[in-house]
């Protein structure tokens, strides 16, 4: 048998499962010999209600456990800036790897580009990329993020001159970045992450893969003359009850654990619910930003509501705070009726998402009629009255919707008329006052085309 990789990627809010992290500790453990490596892919130390407390440290438990041989940068280990992330560089025990990303003050001038390992006689490569649309998501940070598959290019030049059996790349990219990796190189595995569904492909002689999020699995790859891989769940994995416990106790220190809410029928929050339509989820969290700013209407950004586990009997604050465990504020803006009819056909069906996941934004205070034929806004009401785009609404959104050009582009901090305060605070407001109730109630509504 040749060298094995163990791949976790995305643990993000899995932290505030002291059970969950606990297994996927334990799984590692037992799963891992000497001839493995073990490796992460990004998103490892945030997002999170754990990682809002600590900035970041909760991650500390399980990497201390685990020890990761490398581990390369996500988006979200930057959230609470570099500094920070400086910070869990050095405490951590595995050696953090980057080919493409720099920042002014040259924090990142000891992160190697290229790690050379070598097992059970079999010398095994590894580079580290990271998506350069993380430089944008923190532009206050410094960031410089140049072409991952350039930086992948350059790191495999500099690996095939120490005379490697595989070349492996820890990669936290969109999808589109990992496949030109693999058709335009000779690396052997792309260890992915960033997107939180579960992959594994074979592209030009290169295996892909990918756990998906929240700590539910691991990939297991077997580096023999035929690379062989396998999935494994971490829910009946065995309990690493340190790691369980110690979680527990930041929990209760941090007054993470009262009670808040029940909840009698599930509330889900995986990708294919909250990005495929209308759901009570993204109806519970638009409800609340309206409700605490007093706007016309409110949005919110699909991917800012986080997977989880459905919210089911008592929930805490923990369970509210995870649902979008953000620092952002919470904006009140002005904008014409033109620019929310705009601003709802950049976030439905962007041209990156596949058809079965098109909504990349949520609302409240207005019902739309989306016109499945032509993949366009068909009608929008606010108030039960038709959308005048000439009149000027008060939207309420969070911090990321205004400051990402993208599909919320309309929106941008020159609308901006009022700051209400941290975002999940509005989530936790409204749950004392209202509970946790939200039902569907038709403000997406779907038809097969319309004339005009």
């Amino acid at each position: 048998m040749g060298v094995r990789l163990l791949h976790y990627s995305d643990v993000e809010n899995a932290y505030d499962s002291p059970d969950r992290i606990g297994r996927l500790a334990g799984t590692i453990q037992a799963l891992r010999d000497d001839t493995t490596l073990v490796l992460g892919t990004g998103d490892n130390t945030a997002p999170g209600v754990l990682a809002l407390v600590s900035e970041g440290r909760q991650s500390l438990d399980f990497f201390t456990a685990v020890t990761p041989d490398a581990e390369t940068f996500g988006n979200h280990d930057f959230d609470f800036g570099p500094n920070i992330t400086q910070e869990l560089i050095h405490d951590s025990p595995q050696v953090w790897l980057s080919a493409n990303i720099t920042d002014g003050d040259a924090a990142f001038a000891e992160v190697p580009s290229t790690l050379v390992i070598e097992r059970a006689g079999t010398r095994i490569g590894l580079t580290g990329v990271t998506d350069p649309e993380t430089a944008d998501i923190h532009s206050n940070a410094g960031l410089t993020i140049t072409d991952p598959v350039t930086a992948v290019q350059d790191a495999i030049t500099a690996l095939q001159a120490e005379d490697m059996d595989h070349i492996v790349v820890l990669a936290h990219l969109r999808e589109e970045y990992e496949r030109e990796i693999a058709e335009s190189t000779p690396v052997d595995v792309v260890l992915g992450g960033h997107v939180h569904s579960e992959r594994c492909e074979h592209i030009a002689g290169t295996v892909l893969l990918r756990p998906g999020a929240t700590g539910r699995s691991i990939w297991e790859v077997n580096l023999s003359d035929h690379i062989t891989t396998t999935s494994h769940s971490v829910a009946d994995g065995p309990l690493d009850e340190h790691v369980a416990n110690r979680l527990r106790e930041r929990m209760d220190e941090a007054g993470l654990t009262e009670m808040i809410a029940t909840v009698k029928e599930p509330i889900h929050r995986d990708q294919y619910t909250r990005y495929g339509g209308e759901c009570r989820i993204a109806n519970f969290v638009t409800d609340a930003y309206r409700w605490a700013t007093g706007a016309d209407v409110s949005v919110a950004d699909t991917g800012g509501i986080r997977d989880g586990p459905p919210l089911a009997g008592e929930v805490t604050v923990a369970d509210v705070i995870g649902i979008s465990p953000f620092e952002g504020q919470l904006y009140t803006l002005e904008v014409s009726g033109a620019e929310i009819h705009t601003l709802l056909e950049n976030m439905t069906c962007p041209e990156h998402a596949p058809p079965e996941l098109p909504w990349w934004g949520h609302f409240s205070g207005m019902h739309v009629t989306w016109d499945l034929q032509n993949e366009s806004v068909h009608q929008v009401t606010v108030n039960s009255r038709v959308l005048d785009p000439n009149r000027e609404y008060t939207v309420a959104a969070p911090g990321f919707v205004v400051q990402w050009d993208g599909e919320f582009s309309p929106l941008s901090d020159e609308h901006v008329i009022d700051e209400w305060g941290i975002q999940y605070e509005a989530l936790l407001d409204y749950a004392h006052e209202h509970g946790l109730t939200p039902c569907i109630d038709g403000r997406i509504i779907a038809g097969e085309g319309h004339s005009e």
